[in-house]
């Protein structure tokens, strides 16, 4: 087992979005304090969570539940420990450590498998086939494929002259499996900030 920071939690909104932010919190997976009222209009919710899951975007969904009135507060209470584990994220059989992260082993697969159908959306097509793959332990637990972007080669053709045709599609097929062979996809810097925001 791995020892991770948790944090107390205080999260402070109007009354009438207690349930709102309850079900919220029930994601994060942590445990529940206690609820304080500050007169009819106001509500404090206290919560005990590990750190990993509300410094990504916990803030941004807070605001988007409750319509950006509540806000949030917290403080490191100590170590805990849990069965965690790395999740990697393969781009063409090469982990990027940008997308690494520690989660726990029952999330894994679920959150592995949401992470390359991102990549797969926002990553621009290539001119050759690109794995996306989520790793635990090197053990793969999702994979998507990226498409191909075919050029034309046959464009400029005129007339119907098969053999060159053929000639031109075998040259690109040829030119496609070297490209794999040695190829390493560029990810735009954009594409980092988009998978993280879940």
């Amino acid at each position: 087992a791995i020892r991770e920071p948790w944090v107390r939690l205080e999260v402070i909104g109007p009354s009438e979005y207690l349930g709102v932010v309850m079900k919220l919190l029930q994601t994060i997976g942590g445990t529940y304090l206690d609820t304080q009222y500050l007169g009819t209009e106001r509500v404090v919710i206290s919560y005990e969570a590990p750190l990993r899951e509300i410094i990504v975007d916990f803030y941004d969904k807070l605001k988007s539940a409750t319509s950006g009135y509540a806000s949030m507060g917290y403080e490191l209470i100590g170590w805990r420990e849990d069965d965690l584990v790395r999740l990697d994220i393969l781009v063409a059989q090469e982990a990027v450590e940008a997308f690494s992260r520690i989660v726990p082993r029952h999330k894994a697969p679920s959150e592995g498998r949401a992470t390359v159908e991102k990549l797969k959306e926002i990553l621009p097509a290539q001119l050759f086939a690109v794995a996306l793959q989520a790793a635990v332990g090197g053990k793969i637990v999702a994979r998507e494929d990226l498409a191909t972007r075919r050029k034309d080669v046959t464009a400029k053709l005129y007339g119907g002259d098969v053999t060159r045709k053929n000639k031109l599609l075998d040259k690109q097929k040829k030119g496609k499996k070297k490209m794999r062979e040695r190829g390493s996809v560029n990810i735009p810097p954009e594409v980092f900030l988009k998978v993280l925001k879940k």
